[in-house]
C-alpha cells in the first residue's frame, strides 16, 4: 500500500539521517527537524490522498499542499539565515534536494523529478564528504543516510505513483484539521494546515512554482528561457500596457530548461552552466553575480518600459605575470 510504502522511508533512512543529525547536532540537529516536520507532513497528505478523490480545481489542490510547500521554505530559509555555519555544505545538501516532495506535483515522471533533486544536492554532500571523511565517520553516515531517503523516495514514487499522484478514493477530499501541538522529538511537531486560498485561474505550472517557492537562487542553474517575467494573462481586469505587474515566485521545469523567477535576491551564484538568461527586477539591481566554469551568461536589466537590456557577463580572462612573481588577472570584456 502507497502509505505503508511511504511509512517505511520515514521510519527506515530517514530515521537513520535524523540519528546522524542529532550526533553532529548544532545547526544540522536544528534543520533536521524541520526536514522531520516536511515528511511528517507529506505522510498526512499522503493518507488523505489514499482515502480521497482529486480535487476539482487547481486551487484546492494547491490549498493540500500549501504545507508542504511551507516545509521546503522553512527548510531553505533556515540555510539562507546561516551562511556563516560551520556545516553550511550540510545545511546546502538539504536545502538543494528538499524540494524532491515536490513530486506530488509532478506528471507524468515525479520519480525522474526526485533523483534530480537527488543529484543536485550531491554538489554539496560530496562537499561534506571531502571535508569530513578523514575527521568524523558520523557526517559520512549521515550523507549516506540522507541519500538513501532520496533514493528510497524515488523507488517509492516509481513503484506506486509512476505517472503522478495517484489519488485513493472517488469523493472530494476533506479538510485536514491542524494537529495538536506537541514537543519537538518525538512525535515532531506538525504544521497548520490552515491554507491561504489562491488566485482563480491558476495552472500546474504556478501549482509547481509554489511548492518550489522557498527553492533557493543559488541552486545549480540550468539553462533558463527568456519567459520568467511573461506569464499567461489574467482572465479578468487586465492592467494597462506597460505597468509593471507583481508575479509569483516560479520554479518551473519547461522541457529541458528551468524557469526560475524571485521577487529579489541578494547573490545569483551560476556554476557549469553553459547558457543562461537572468531577468533582473528592479529591486534587483544590486545583486552580485558569482558564476564559474560557465558560458553564454546573459543579464537583463529592465529598462522601466516593459523591455530589457541585454549584457553579457564576461567570460575571457588575461593572466599576466608581474615582477615580483605573482600573477595579475583582468576581466577581458565582450564589447560586441
Amino acid at each position: 500500500m502507497s502509505v505503508l510504502g511511504f511509512t517505511d522511508i520515514v521510519q527506515g533512512a530517514l530515521a537513520q539521517y535524523l540519528q546522524f543529525s542529532q550526533k553532529i547536532g548544532g545547526d544540522v540537529a536544528q534543520h533536521s527537524q524541520l526536514v522531520q516536520q516536511a515528511f511528517n507532513v507529506q505522510l498526512q497528505f499522503l493518507q488523505l490522498a489514499s482515502q480521497s478523490g482529486k480535487p476539482a480545481n487547481q486551487n484546492d489542490l494547491m490549498n493540500l499542499l500549501k504545507p508542504t510547500s511551507d516545509c521546503i521554505s522553512a527548510i531553505q530559509n533556515y540555510r539562507e539565515k546561516n551562511r556563516t555555519s560551520t556545516y553550511f555544505n550540510h545545511l546546502s545538501a538539504i536545502s538543494e534536494s528538499i524540494p524532491a516532495l515536490g513530486w506530488v506535483a509532478v506528471s507524468p515522471a515525479p520519480a525522474p523529478y526526485v533523483k534530480e533533486m537527488n543529484d543536485a544536492g550531491q554538489f554539496y554532500t560530496n562537499r561534506v564528504l571531502k571535508d569530513w571523511k578523514e575527521k568524523n565517520k558520523t557526517h559520512v553516515d549521515w550523507v549516506k543516510s540522507w541519500i538513501q531517503t532520496l533514493t528510497e523516495l524515488q523507488a517509492f514514487v516509481k513503484q506506486y505513483h509512476t505517472t503522478g499522484l495517484v489519488w485513493g478514493g472517488k469523493g472530494a477530499p476533506v479538510a485536514i484539521p491542524p494537529p495538536p501541538p506537541g514537543a519537538p522529538l518525538p512525535p515532531p511537531p506538525l504544521l497548520d494546515f490552515n491554507a491561504t486560498p489562491a488566485d482563480a485561474g491558476v495552472d500546474r505550472s504556478a501549482l509547481f512554482a509554489q511548492l518550489n517557492q522557498g527553492a533557493n537562487v543559488t541552486s545549480p542553474l540550468k539553462q533558463g528561457g527568456p519567459t520568467p517575467f511573461k506569464g499567461s494573462s489574467q482572465t479578468s481586469g487586465g492592467p494597462a500596457a506597460g505597468v509593471q505587474v507583481d508575479k509569483p515566485p516560479k520554479f518551473v521545469r519547461d522541457g529541458k530548461k528551468w524557469l526560475i523567477v524571485f521577487g529579489k535576491v541578494p547573490t545569483i551564484s551560476i556554476d557549469k552552466t553553459d547558457g543562461c538568461q537572468i531577468y533582473l527586477s528592479q529591486d534587483s539591481l544590486d545583486v552580485e553575480i558569482v558564476s564559474a566554469k560557465s558560458s553564454e551568461m546573459n543579464v537583463l536589466i529592465p529598462k522601466g518600459n516593459g523591455d530589457y537590456t541585454e549584457i553579457p557577463i564576461p567570460e575571457q580572462f588575461k593572466t599576466t605575470i608581474l615582477p615580483n612573481k605573482t600573477l595579475s588577472t583582468v576581466v577581458v570584456e565582450n564589447k560586441g
